[in-house]
């Protein structure tokens, strides 16, 4: 047990620590190509733990293995000099290169490891069998206490052989209660649970996805898919936000702790599904920063765009006004987000009591 909650905690430090780090090295990269004094680079959070200073450059490793963080010299408005070597020192264009190059990290990070999966491992095409070999989080299956490897042998009393039989079983009956019948390690049961109309088709689902299957291809179609999977992760992402604000319908977001759930599941899902997580997760947290949400790079990149088009200088007042925004508009996200992480490990723990009650009744 001690060292399933390691497995998941090494899973959570590696994730954050890669996905933020890497995003902060991309400044980092910048700002060195550009000429822009860095005064300090670090691997982690907190207190330093140990570091060396190279040139003008502190390079630290702090306690918490969670990220990091880079600090050129002048990226205070209001205490830069004006000297060439400083990040407002510099023309507006420039500045926009820096900031975009945190997010651009993230999609190269994620083309990486998307790349790698499919070299090492092979393309993955769904498997055939009823088994459970993903979940998302949040949705019935999940709540109800399915679990990935779960083989699926009956919906609603009608035998299920194969995975095409299971989900038009599921898409057939949209917002209903269904009984599912697995085995799990030889061993079978029921449960009941309720279907999820999907908002494009209309269609039930459950948040469960079938076991993968590897293909070995060559390093040319490796490259291929590992862009369309950054492209593809990007545009389903776009138009679920588009078509969530259409609709008027709340945003499913996870939280701190609903990512970490996913993380942990996948370390101990396979080491394919904890790459292929952390690289959506690096998609993610990049297209998030090109957004122009004040505090994020797409804020800063649309002020320096404003200044670039306007021709006329920011001033502190301003920005500071732009950066109050941020403040607000992400502590609200943040403190939505987690709520919905609560509700979802509320309504949880009441199926699970619900679950644990029944077997117990005569």
């Amino acid at each position: 047990m001690n060292f399933y909650y390691l497995q998941s905690a090494a899973a959570v430090a590696v994730t954050f620590g890669l996905v933020i780090f890497l995003h902060e090295f991309g400044h980092f990269l910048m700002c060195r190509r550009l000429g822009v004094r860095v005064e300090k680079f670090a691997f982690g959070m907190g207190p330093e733990l140990f570091g060396m200073t190279k040139g003008e450059t502190r390079y630290s490793v702090c306690a918490l293995p969670l990220g990091g963080f880079v600090k050129p010299a002048g990226e205070d408005l209001e205490t830069c000099t004006g000297k060439p070597d400083e990040y407002f020192g510099q023309a507006w264009y420039r500045r926009l290169a820096i900031v975009f190059s945190g997010p651009a990290m993230n999609y190269l990070l994620a083309f990486t490891l998307f790349t790698g999966v499919v070299y090492w491992k092979g393309l993955p095409q769904y498997g055939e069998e009823p088994v459970i070999g993903n979940m998302m989080t949040g949705f019935p299956a999940e709540r109800a206490g399915l679990k990935i490897g779960d083989r699926v042998t009956a919906f609603n009393g009608a035998p299920i052989t194969t995975w095409k039989q299971l989900s038009d079983s599921i898409h057939a009956v949209p917002g209903r209660e269904a009984t599912l019948r697995y085995r799990r390690d030889g061993v079978e049961a029921s449960l009941t649970l309720t279907t999820k109309a999907d908002d494009a088709s209309g269609f039930g689902v459950i948040g469960i996805m079938p076991e993968s299957v590897f293909t070995p291809v060559g390093p040319l179609t490796a490259v291929e898919e590992g862009a369309a999977q950054c492209w593809h992760l990007t545009a389903f992402t776009v138009t679920t936000i588009l078509s969530k604000i259409h609709h008027g319908q709340r945003p499913d977001l996870a939280g701190p702790v609903g990512i970490v759930q996913m993380v942990s599941r996948a370390a101990h899902a396979g080491w394919e599904d904890l790459i292929f997580l952390i690289g959506l997760i690096s998609v993610a947290i990049g297209f998030f920063n090109f957004l122009p949400v004040p505090l994020l790079d797409g804020g800063h990149a649309a002020m320096y765009l404003w200044e670039g088009v306007s021709r006329r200088k920011l001033t502190v007042q301003w920005m500071n006004r732009a950066n109050s925004v941020g403040i607000v508009f992400l502590a609200l996200l943040l403190v939505f987000a987690t709520y919905s992480d609560v509700l979802r490990l509320r309504g949880e723990r009441s199926i699970r009591k619900v679950r644990s009650s029944a077997e117990v009744s005569p």
